[in-house]
């Protein structure tokens, strides 16, 4: 049997029952996401926090993170112009193939913008390009840190090799490149409070190192994001990261974070109406209007999203209305695989068709990372809520 989720807010599941059928929607949370962040603020005590704009870049939350945090983390040219759109003042640019174009948008930008550099041509790249701001160096180094996704610690394509430092420290003053620090990106999803808080403390003494070998003046040690919220509904513990954080010294440095999933996680909604319930070969099925080219995260992870059944007592059409009673059902979209599953099973006590099942917790790295074209199916609603 599935998790069972709380019960979402009434102002979504009103909404939820109110849309016009077929209903098929992402419903976002500004309000959620600026919670998250207060609390992620108290947490971390002052240090810089950028967010990770990949992770969820509806406008409204990208405009509530833009007026909220620090600045915005960005992994191509496209979300770059997107955040200067949005009015970010401040910026960081990541992403492991950068581009003639990536480099020309960086100069051109009209920010306080900060360069990830994966490899030692982006060097030459930036230089070329006329790009006069700061760089950060990313660097694999490190243990493996536990989390959904490894960046570094372990042979990656991301960033550069520990000793490659020297030799790029030197490319880019040859260049006339402003190297401020590093980029330490390490992990996705960590839900170990203690495992990150020794990633950001044992990052932090070797940047100090590492800039002292380099001769790099060091004034800028980003961590990366993979502060955990796992889309089940579990989350990497504040306070244990405080505690484990107590008395860090950056020595002057600026440390910074860039947290996505963890803010934008509770920020979102998926809301699929269900078209059909039926029994084949033993097992019980609903069918929804939407399904994994809307909300792909449950498929690309193998992974059950929990949902909670809106009850509509309205029915429209002319034909039986189906319904299934206390059944354990399989939730599966609108596409032509047998792959287009949202949850592999979770307990009912009832469902019928024309019900809506909202997925909460979905607000991190669901639309964005979709493919919508598949079939050519009507795509979901954009729809954003005051207060929750």
């Amino acid at each position: 049997m599935g998790r069972q989720p709380p019960a979402p807010a009434s102002a979504v599941t009103d909404l939820a029952r109110g849309l016009p059928s077929p209903a098929c929607a992402w419903i976002y949370s500004p309000e959620r996401l600026l919670a998250r962040l207060a609390a992620l603020r108290e947490a971390l005590a002052g240090h810089t926090i950028l967010y990770a704009m990949k992770a969820c870049a509806n406008p409204a939350i990208l405009a509530a993170a833009t007026e909220a945090a620090d600045g915005i983390e960005c992994a191509s040219a496209g979300e770059l112009g997107r955040a200067l759109e949005a009015g970010a003042s401040r910026l960081a640019f990541s992403g492991p193939a950068k581009t003639g174009r990536d480099f020309a948008r960086a100069a051109a930008a009209e920010a306080d913008l900060c360069v990830h550099v994966e490899r030692l041509a982006e060097l030459d790249g930036l230089a070329e390009a006329g790009f006069g701001g700061p760089v950060a160096l990313r660097v694999n180094r490190g243990r493996p840190l536990p989390g959904s996704h490894r960046m570094a610690g372990e042979p990656t394509p991301f960033g550069i090799d520990a000793a490659e430092v020297p030799a790029a420290a030197a490319r880019a003053a040859a260049l006339g490149l402003d190297v401020v620090g590093f980029h330490l990106h390490a992990v996705s999803n960590c839900l170990d409070a203690a495992a990150y808080a020794a990633h950001v403390t044992g990052a932090l003494a070797w940047a100090r190192g590492a800039a002292a070998e380099a001769r790099i003046d060091l004034r800028y040690v980003n961590v990366g994001g993979g502060l955990g919220a796992d889309p089940r509904g579990e989350t990497i513990d504040l306070a244990a990261l405080a505690a484990g954080l107590e008395g860090l010294d950056a020595g002057g440095v600026e440390l910074v974070f860039e947290p996505g999933r963890y803010l934008a996680a509770p920020a979102g909604w998926y809301l699929a109406e269900v078209v059909d319930v039926k029994t084949v070969a033993g097992r019980a099925f609903a069918v929804v209007r939407g399904g994994t080219h809307h909300f792909r995260l449950p498929a690309a992870w193998g992974y059950s999203h929990p949902f909670t059944v809106v009850p509509v007592d309205h029915w429209a059409h002319p034909w039986p209305r189906p319904r299934l009673d206390d059944v354990e059902v399989r939730v599966c979209g609108e596409l032509c695989t047998p792959r287009d599953v949202l949850n592999a099973g979770q307990r009912v006590a009832s469902l019928a068709a024309g019900d809506r099942l909202l997925f909460a917790d979905a607000g991190a790295y669901g639309w964005e990372i979709s493919h919508d074209r598949f079939l050519d199916h009507q795509r979901p609603l954009q729809i954003v809520i005051d207060r929750v």
